[in-house]
């Protein structure tokens, strides 16, 4: 910590998207209503899931915390990013920046690691259908979600405190509209590779880890479907688990782009674009993917709405 008080910059300005007005005002609204949409949609997801005893299950214990974590992420950066929108200067504090780091790559890591239990849930599921309620019990269901937290957590710390203990005296204008690890590497005046290889380490291991068990326990359940015998069983138990293989995918597919490529290779144009889908997009699309291609989610809001309608007729 005594590293930090030996920095020049006290606070950070954040290039944002765009420097043109117009499309400022533009990009304001369309964040705005990406914002609501989230905000609305994963809290419908939690609200459903307490108010149905019927999806008091591990599956969706799970998809609880899915949609608390994108309420999260998406809250930590996306309001900021409003009020620059209208904005003429673009500043952020060196302790919001150190606060909006840490939060956010917790919240990230926690549910990298989340969807990683949430595969192995499935192949609990489908492979062990007898005895999934009993292996999916509630206390561990609670102890693999304490270990997400604790090792979300733990990364976040690990990589804000190497970050922070650099001295910026390059510049302070990050080329990114968030505090992230990259841009702000790249305003260090130290030698930041013992930076990039702990990014490396310890990011690669939160997601590795995570796609290992995603793609052990999706392999032993194609296995396992490709041997029911009825193709109606088949769609069911594929169904299951097609919301999850989908959010996996788009989730997986930006994190590598955005943290597994060497330094050199970053991009200012593409890192933006793939930025804005990371932190603003996915955490919109989760509760839209688990509740349409959801039958039990689906009937579960159709009768929420029915009971709340006919209060009022």
């Amino acid at each position: 910590m005594a590293g930090w008080n030996n920095t020049i910059v006290r606070e950070f300005i954040l290039s944002g998207l765009t420097d043109n007005s117009t499309l400022q005002i533009v990009l304001f609204v369309l964040f705005l209503i990406f914002y609501i949409i989230t905000l609305l949609g994963n809290i419908g997801v939690i609200v459903t899931i307490q108010a149905d005893s019927r999806l008091h299950t591990p599956m969706y214990f799970f998809l609880n915390n899915l949609s608390f974590l994108d309420l999260c992420y998406s809250t930590i950066i996306t309001p900021k990013t409003l009020s620059n929108f209208l904005s003429d200067k673009k500043v952020i504090s060196y302790k919001e920046c150190i606060l909006q780091m840490y939060l956010f790559g917790a919240s990230v890591t926690i549910e990298c690691f989340l969807l990683g239990i949430m595969a192995y849930d499935r192949y609990v599921a489908i492979c062990n259908p007898l005895l999934y309620l009993m292996v999916m019990n509630k206390r561990l269901c609670m102890q693999l979600v304490g270990f997400a937290y604790i090792g979300g957590y733990l990364n976040a710390t690990i990589h804000t405190t190497c970050t922070f203990q650099l001295s910026f005296c390059k510049s302070n204008k990050i080329d990114q509209f968030y505090c992230d690890v990259p841009p702000l590497l790249k305003l260090s005046c130290t030698d930041t590779t013992m930076n990039e290889l702990v990014m490396f380490i310890f990011g690669g291991f939160a997601e590795m880890s995570s796609l290992t068990t995603i793609m052990v326990s999706y392999c032993y359940i194609i296995s396992t479907i490709l041997r029911i015998r009825s193709k109606e069983g088949r769609s069911k138990a594929f169904s299951t688990c097609a919301s999850h293989l989908t959010a996996v995918t788009i989730f997986y597919g930006t994190i590598v782009f955005m943290y597994l490529r060497p330094s050199s290779s970053y991009v200012l144009s593409q890192d933006r674009v793939a930025s804005v889908f990371y932190t603003v997009i996915i955490p919109m699309l989760n509760p839209l993917i688990y509740s349409l291609r959801n039958k039990e989610v689906t009937r579960a809001l159709i009768k929420m709405k029915s009971k709340h309608l006919s209060k009022w007729v």
